[in-house]
């Protein structure tokens, strides 16, 4: 089973958290949906969160597509918590950066497509709130093509726009017109792949695989159009995260290394420090070795496996989960060895 260390990243109110929680009841892990408005949403947990409805602390949360475990960590949008957003990146194996189809790309869109491109993070767009009155198709896409990338792959299309039953339509691979703008992004980056469409000689199934490949390599971006709200078009994109986004590498055997990309305290006082893990094991009630040459013992460890983090006395490589929750007592420290 393979595992992806996700980020959902947007501008405040473009809809990542309500998305998030779509995720979450699509793959069964909660059972009625939470509201950002009366502050029941799974991520958004601290009072002030919830009184506010905006997410100042980066949350995690895991669920199942098929074979892989999603670890997603859904980011404040606010740009008051941009450091929250920039500790998160290094952990990251892909993204969804979320866009309004009402407001489009706004200021703090940009400065995340930014860390994003300069990071080389695979990432997938979501045009977010087709269902609301004033929401565009054709008016986003030029904003996106302007503003943060012109190596998109449009997935779709939307019927309905601005409407309670806006849909999205999935591209229908057999259709000339989507292989075509398919090969007019991707051809742009491979001559192999250009020699072949010239010859009449790339299939759809070539080059689907190549915009998976190319998506992993952060050199093109499809995008999603849906509604966090009713449901429109997540199916597609989680979809589209099984196949388009790349897994977690690292191994399981080795030392352990990994990366704390946050510390918070816990119920009863602790420090507990969410790492990335990126080879080898870590123990509970054995002593690890970070910040160089200080040591520390892990007091207890869960680890996320479809829903919030569980218990466990170990945790491993991305081989297994990848995301772990370790409570100890020493301070300080921001990579473990």
């Amino acid at each position: 089973m393979d595992a992806l260390n996700l980020g959902i990243l947007a501008h405040v109110d473009a809809g990542k958290t309500t998305l998030t929680e779509r995720l979450l009841y699509d793959a069964g892990v909660i059972e009625t949906l939470g509201s950002v408005d009366e502050g029941s949403t799974q991520t958004d947990t601290l009072a002030l969160e919830r009184r506010r409805g905006i997410t100042i602390k980066a949350a995690v949360v895991s669920f199942r597509v098929g074979a892989r475990i999603v670890n997603l960590i859904d980011t404040p949008g606010h740009p008051d918590f941009i450091a929250e957003v920039e500790r998160t990146l290094s952990v990251l194996d892909g993204a969804v950066l979320v866009v309004s189809a009402v407001e489009g790309v706004q200021p703090q869109t940009r400065i995340l497509a930014r860390a994003l491109r300069r990071l080389s993070i695979p990432t997938v767009i979501f045009v977010n709130k087709i269902d609301r009155t004033g929401a565009r198709y054709d008016g986003v896409l030029a904003d996106i093509g302007a503003r943060l990338t012109s190596s998109i792959v449009v997935m779709g299309s939307v019927a309905d726009l601005g409407s309670h039953a806006a849909t999205w339509m999935p591209a229908d691979g057999a259709s000339s017109g989507f292989c075509a703008s398919l090969a007019d992004v991707l051809t742009c980056q491979d001559d192999v792949l250009l020699g072949e469409y010239l010859r009449g000689a790339a299939s759809y199934a070539r080059l689907r695989a190549e915009l998976a490949s190319q998506t992993g390599r952060a050199l093109v971006h499809p995008v999603f159009f849906g509604s966090a709200s009713t449901g429109a078009g997540v199916d597609a994109l989680t979809a589209g995260l099984a196949e388009l986004l790349p897994a977690a590498r690292g191994v399981e055997s080795g030392p352990a290394n990994g990366t704390v990309f946050k510390v918070e305290r816990g119920s009863a006082g602790e420090k507990v420090a969410y790492v990335r893990i990126s080879t080898g094991t870590l123990a509970a009630r054995k002593p690890v070795r970070y910040g160089g040459d200080r040591t520390a013992k892990i007091t207890a460890i869960s680890v996320f496996d479809g829903g919030p983090a569980t218990p466990s006395g170990t945790a491993r490589g991305p081989d297994c989960q990848g995301l772990g929750a370790g409570r100890r007592r020493r301070r300080r420290s921001r990579r473990l060895r």
